[in-house]
């Protein structure tokens, strides 16, 4: 498990097992974002164990299932309520990263006096490609 922080508050990562749970409450954080789907690999059957371990840990759970690229406006909305709602602070994730960073990026844009290069050079700094990001935020 890689974690990535976008900003201060927030961060991603790739895959995690119920196992990494335990670190990411020893890390500090009070809330998890899953973007993944269920049945999407073999690793992920669906969230249930995840979520379970969660629970144990006393950590707040959201699960935004979404299909890498396809981001409709409801998930985007929903992230956002997260982001403003859960603990933080927040850790999302998904496969590899980049459905979460997606979904965040196009939350935060979304809010009044939103610093858009801020958050290509943040999605950059955790090693994701800012461009499909611009792209997503021009349209």
């Amino acid at each position: 498990m890689q974690i990535q922080p976008l900003e201060t508050g927030f961060a991603i990562a790739d895959a995690v097992t119920p196992d990494d749970i335990d670190e990411v409450a020893r890390r500090g954080f009070r809330s998890v974002i899953c973007n993944r789907r269920p049945g999407e690999a073999e690793d992920h059957p669906d969230d249930r164990p995840l979520r379970d371990r969660a629970a144990t840990l006393g950590l707040a759970w959201r699960c935004i299932p979404v299909t890498p690229g396809d981001y409709a406006e409801a998930d985007i909305e929903a992230f956002g309520e997260a982001l403003d709602d859960l603990p933080s602070p927040i850790l999302a994730f998904c496969r590899t990263g980049k459905r979460a960073v997606h979904l965040w990026a196009q939350a935060r844009s979304r809010e009044a006096g939103c610093d858009i290069p801020a958050l290509l050079a943040a999605a950059h700094a955790a090693g994701h490609d800012p461009q499909p990001i611009r792209e997503m935020l021009e349209v």
